[in-house]
């Protein structure tokens, strides 16, 4: 290693972080030490605090497998169980944050309520309704029609249209993502991004620290405001215990003059358009909005941006001038975009996917990249399968993390033995986060299958009623299938009693990680 990247290392902010964080345990190693005279009455007040925890948590209206994960940890050791829970587990942000979040939220309704027609979808079905219905009541999201869709197979083919999209921008640029690096995909994004705040545009850049923790430095927002675009970072990691930092901004937006958006699960780094090799071929997906629904989404990202900024910023002022033609080609179909809020204790994410599984009557085609999921998702994909739903899981053959890759897996068998149908994409890792079902329904998002994204992040998606782009989901996932590999039953079951063993653990644990 040389001396340049020596330093670079040990001075990137993720290795300080680590020495603080290292730090925070030493010192209460220390006190616990210099306090050992008075042990016993110290380890019965954890007992006693442990206990409350526990009380509290069955009490509580979580997962239940949420609460089977944290209650045998703090019973086993209960010293330290019901402190680290205090400190570090939890959904919600600190009271003062929700409240100032919630107001915000409350713009977000007002500014959406006048475009709800939930009930103009019962020109399909009782179902459609009720979903709709439900996003607009829980996630004050309103369903549109006059709103083109079309789907991304790749990041490879999204890549020149995003491009393309936002050299046509007039009145601003909105983009929200999780992950942004330096490299051709975020360089190529950056010139036309430059360009047009030279040009006046109003341009926005909101990231998540912790997803960009590794790619971008700590002072990256001074580095985009120099150049003219407006920059904002989503909750700080700060190197200290806290439950905040549980609460990740997810989303991936990029909104153009209110009339065009892409949303999906690729980030802004070259690993989701193929340009680096990370962990194979990196298949992921992505959805374009033309027309009204995009209205939603503007609303969306302004309301994270005045939460992080501290500001109340009108929203009227954004809506579009004038709708592109492509829109027409959207009459008669409805596209629901949708967001997810961990302050609210409403898993809307995780509702929407129940949702699609227990309405399924013929298929349900599914792909995603973590496979950690709560016995009612469980449940849900079993009795469909068992029902006679063909019922189709897509995950990664090459995991980006081993560990959740291995919990991952932990989850086939029951499913298997349901009759469930379980994919591996065997060319690398599977990102994309689409069910299509019934050539009826379909979803394309940020909403990941496991805890994380159904209970402590802030997530987005898009919710298809009878749009073509179904059918394109459907067709992706078919052709996908010839580069996969089926897993079996019995090759479940080959593995040794201490995998299995293992992988049971595993399972019980799986909310926490």
């Amino acid at each position: 290693m040389t001396l340049k990247k020596l330093l670079s290392f040990i001075f990137h902010r993720t290795t300080l972080v680590a020495v603080l964080l290292l730090l925070q345990v030493a010192v209460l190693i220390v006190n616990m030490a210099y306090f050992s005279a008075y042990f016993v009455y110290f380890y019965w007040f954890c007992v006693v605090v442990s206990a409350l925890v526990v009380i509290w948590i069955v009490s509580n209206h979580s997962d239940p497998g949420y609460k089977i994960a944290w209650i045998i940890p703090i019973l086993l050791f209960p010293l330290f169980g019901g402190t680290v829970y205090l400190l570090v587990c939890g959904n919600r942000m600190p009271p003062k944050t929700q409240e100032k979040m919630q107001g915000i939220v409350r713009q977000m309704a007002e500014t959406l309520d006048r475009d709800n027609k939930a009930e103009e979808l019962a020109i399909f079905d009782a179902d459609a309704v009720n979903q709709s219905r439900y996003l607009e009541r829980y996630a004050l999201c309103p369903a549109y029609t006059n709103t083109a869709t079309r789907y991304f197979p790749l990041g490879d083919v999204l890549f020149p249209r995003m491009l393309a999209e936002l050299r046509k921008a007039e009145r601003y640029i909105f983009l929200e993502y999780f992950i942004i690096e330096r490299g051709i995909f975020w360089n190529s994004v950056l010139e036309i991004l430059t360009e047009k705040a030279a040009a006046g545009l109003d341009v926005r850049v909101l990231y998540d620290d912790v997803g960009s923790l590794y790619t971008l430095p700590k002072d990256y927002a001074q580095e985009l405001e120099a150049r003219g675009i407006r920059c904002a970072v989503f909750n700080r990691f700060i190197p200290i215990l806290s439950v905040r930092l549980n609460n990740r901004d997810h989303r991936k937006f990029c909104i153009i003059d209110g009339h065009t958006a892409f949303t999906g699960g690729i980030n802004l780094a070259d690993e989701y358009i193929n340009r680096v090799v990370k962990f194979g071929h990196w298949k992921d997906s992505a959805i374009l909005l033309q027309g009204e629904a995009v209205w939603s989404m503007v609303v969306m990202f302004l309301t994270m941006w005045n939460y992080v900024k501290g500001q109340e910023e009108p929203f009227d002022h954004f809506r579009p001038d004038r709708l592109p033609e492509e829109a027409a080609g959207g009459r008669g179909y409805f596209v629901q975009p949708y967001t997810d809020s961990p302050l609210d204790g409403e898993p809307v994410g995780g509702t929407v996917y129940l949702n699609l599984i227990n309405k399924a009557k013929r298929y349900v085609y599914l792909t995603t990249p973590y496979l950690i999921i709560s016995d009612s998702v469980n449940t849900a994909l079993c009795n469909a399968a068992k029902s006679g739903v063909d019922v189709r899981i897509m995950t990664p053959h090459i995991p980006d993390k081993r560990i959740i890759f291995e919990v991952t897996r932990a989850h086939y068998e029951p499913l298997l033995a349901a009759g469930v149908k379980i994919y591996e994409y065997t060319p690398g890792f599977v990102h994309a986060k689409n069910f299509a079902v019934d050539d009826i329904y379909g979803t394309v998002g940020s909403v990941n299958m496991d805890y994380r994204s159904m209970f402590l992040h802030f997530e987005a998606g898009v919710w298809l009623c009878h749009d073509p782009s179904i059918l394109d989901i459907k067709a992706d996932f078919l052709l996908t299938l010839e580069r996969c590999q089926q897993v079996t039953l019995e090759r479940c079951r080959e593995h040794s009693l201490l995998r299995h063993f293992l992988r049971a653990i595993l399972r019980v644990f799986a909310p926490l990680m």
